[in-house]
């Protein structure tokens, strides 16, 4: 049997805490239906025997405290909500047992925003991550030795993993279930579920929000003049110009500001605003192209499906049929 503890921290997103315990709990029917053993011991683990979430509108009654818990195989952090640095001191008893538990030589996964906590262990130092899109800013701030993944649903790294923003953590148990059972039983999970289980990418999913929280004004001008400006061709040396700046210094600058080199950012704006027209309007492609400021039909269709994950035709069709 593989010990699974989902961890029930302070704070949590409560279907990120039932989802795994009940998709091992199906897979352990999948097995006995198909005349094997169950595979798996899941227990939900807290710091105390009833957590309140969402402001006391539920309880969550664990199994376990994590005293209790001398070793498992696997660790599983569930989603964390609300004010992040908050939620990290209030579970910060967990951090150490985290530790230890790895030290022992169990696997750890984190689903969506459980990342902040996973990364405060240390453990994903020198590391890749997975998270929210939402949130990949944030997590950089706080935790600049652990190259995030963007867009990524998946992550692995030498038996740690972690999951991209929200439902996408369904792929990572998916992940998990195939590496632990079989494919033929993932894919069984997966279509139980009704999950596609081969989705890899959460790019398309992204919003990009211009990245402007940070105290460099010139590099903010630089920012507004882009954004009002969208139809616009314009060079490194020219909006370096615009805020007297060298090109080297005005690059050095826009990269530590943003993380995004200016051509990079230039062109998630512009993806950006070429994804809400082709969700709020019916221009066709080459109309919303020329709209953003390109001429080059190839060009367009390559940076955006880099940026997005999908071509413009067919992030199109997604969006306006659900519209």
């Amino acid at each position: 049997m593989k010990k699974v503890s989902i961890l029930v921290p302070e704070s949590s997103v409560m279907q990120a805490i039932a989802d795994p315990q009940y998709c091992f709990s199906a897979v352990n029917q999948f097995l006995i239906i198909s005349g094997a053993s169950p595979l798996f011991d899941i227990q939900l683990v807290g710091l105390r025997k009833e957590v309140k979430l969402n402001g006391g509108q539920f309880s969550i009654h664990t199994d376990a405290l994590i005293d209790e818990i001398e070793t498992t195989d696997l660790v599983i952090i569930p989603a964390l909500f609300g004010d992040l640095n908050a939620a990290i001191e209030a579970n910060g008893d967990f951090l150490p047992w985290i530790r230890k538990q790895r030290e022992n030589g169990a696997e750890v996964a984190s689903l969506c925003l459980g990342a902040f906590l996973l990364a405060s262990t240390g453990l994903l130092d020198g590391k890749k991550c997975s998270t929210h899109w939402g949130f990949t800013n944030e997590f950089r701030r706080m935790f600049p030795f652990v190259e995030v993944q963007d867009g990524s649903i998946v992550t692995e790294e030498n038996g740690i993993y972690s999951s991209g923003g929200a439902t996408s953590y369904w792929n990572l148990l998916l992940h998990l279930v195939e590496k632990y059972t079989s494919r033929e039983t993932a894919i069984l999970t997966s279509k139980y579920f009704a999950i596609d289980i081969d989705r890899n990418n959460q790019s398309a999913f992204a919003m990009f929000k211009g990245q402007k929280e940070h105290k460099d004004i010139e590099i903010q001008k630089v920012q507004d003049y882009i954004e009002q400006n969208i139809e616009g061709k314009f060079s490194v040396e020219e909006l370096a110009d615009l805020v007297a700046l060298g090109r080297r210094s005005f690059e050095r600058r826009f990269k530590s500001a943003t993380n995004n080199s200016v051509l990079e950012y230039i062109q998630r704006v512009k993806i950006e605003t070429a994804k809400r027209s082709f969700e709020n309007s019916r221009k066709n492609i080459n109309e919303v192209m020329m709209d953003v400021g390109y001429s080059d039909n190839k060009a367009f269709r390559t940076t955006f499906k880099k940026i997005t994950g999908l071509t413009p035709i067919e992030y199109r069709n997604k969006y306006r049929k659900m519209a």
